[in-house]
């Protein structure tokens, strides 16, 4: 019996001399450990002393491109933005980057205009090849010449779809439809304003027209290119006679400037397609922005600053004198500062570039 109790006291003693030895490790352990903050405040320490002794430039690496432009590297291929990544809100209302399709068809009035001559198609190419060369631009995708395949088909095509008007085209859809509407036989030629102040031939819509076979007074309202009702006929008259443009006084009733004679070959073919008076005035307007940006622009501006957005706008009221006009749109540019981005078209063939004195009236683009 005492054994046994001298066994028990002896396993006792054992098991306390192992519980202290754990204790004693573990004590040992939890100091060995380092805290979070001690392991910060130790690199803080080891950094500061390496800088004494070395220079060290510490930087946040940022991507210096984006996702498209660095893909564009790896494939060896050029990237640039959208245009209208680089356009203002109230640009892309007013000039949408994907242009505007016009709803009427162009069918094959490109081949008609060239095959009786008011568009001489020798002279449009040079022309155009020139324009090219002479700016340093790249030539059409088709490496011929200045226009494009898409351009070109509108000259060639016998069953062309409807035209779409962009910024880049602007030019060359206002040079079709100033051809149109000077070659097309029409009441408001041959008996409207145009005929009263005699030479005819001075006014830039007509002199100003160099692209045809011969003289522009050949083909000056001579071919059935549209053929009208007179219904149409009282609606393009109508609708002309409230149509301004910024670079004169007159409406479309009095085509003499390139843009005019545009607008009336426009109308001319919108209401020979049976499109109502509502929406040739919305067109009137989209084609109008195009064809004079800075203007147009200007007038979005000031609106918006009378708290009046461009999509509320009645384009019949904005086509007016008041704000279409030549003294409209000053009297509008005296209010607000103007928008000068350098865009629009002159009143001669060339972009940009105004017909020569001796091709105009008097006053500029009007008489």
């Amino acid at each position: 019996m005492k054994n046994l109790e001298q066994e028990k006291i002896s396993d006792s003693s054992a098991g306390e001399a192992v519980g202290e030895n754990q204790a004693v490790e573990e004590t040992k352990e939890e100091k060995n450990k380092i805290s979070p903050l001690g392991w910060i405040i130790g690199t803080l320490v080891i950094v500061v002393l390496f800088s004494q002794f070395f220079e060290v430039d510490f930087k946040l690496r940022t991507p210096s491109k984006s996702a498209k432009e660095q893909a564009a590297v790896v494939q060896n291929i050029s990237y640039e933005e959208p245009a209208s990544a680089n356009k203002s809100d109230l640009e892309e209302k007013v000039l949408p980057s994907e242009g505007i399709v016009l709803p009427v068809r162009w069918g094959d009035l490109g081949v008609k205009m060239t095959s009786v001559g008011v568009i001489d198609r020798n002279k449009l190419e040079t022309l155009y090849a020139e324009r090219a060369a002479s700016s340093g631009a790249s030539l059409a995708p088709s490496g011929r010449g200045g226009l494009s395949d898409e351009e070109k088909k509108f000259l060639d095509g016998s069953d062309n779809g409807n035209i779409k008007i962009t910024e880049e085209n602007s030019g060359f859809v206002l040079n079709l439809f100033w051809a149109l509407g000077l070659g097309t036989r029409n009441s408001i030629l041959e008996s409207g304003p145009m005929q009263n102040y005699g030479g005819i031939g001075n006014f830039a819509s007509v002199g100003g027209w160099t692209l045809a076979e011969g003289s522009a007074m050949n083909h000056y309202s001579r071919h059935p290119l549209v053929v009208l009702t007179k219904e149409q006929q009282k609606l393009v008259e109508e609708v002309s006679k409230n149509i301004f443009r910024p670079c004169c006084n007159n409406p479309t009733y009095f085509p003499d400037c390139n843009h005019g004679m545009a607008m009336l070959g426009l109308l001319e073919l919108m209401a020979s397609q049976g499109v109502s008076e509502e929406e040739m005035y919305r067109v009137a307007l989209e084609v109008n922005s195009f064809w004079f940006p800075d203007q147009y622009l200007t007038i979005a501006k000031y609106l918006e600053s009378k708290g009046v957005a461009w999509k509320d706008v009645v384009p019949k009221e904005i086509l007016g004198a008041k704000y279409s006009s030549a003294s409209g749109f000053s009297n509008i540019a005296s209010e607000i500062e103007p928008v000068e981005n350098g865009g629009g078209s002159g009143c001669g063939v060339e972009s940009g570039a105004p017909a020569p004195r001796e091709n105009r009236g008097s006053g500029g683009c009007g008489v």
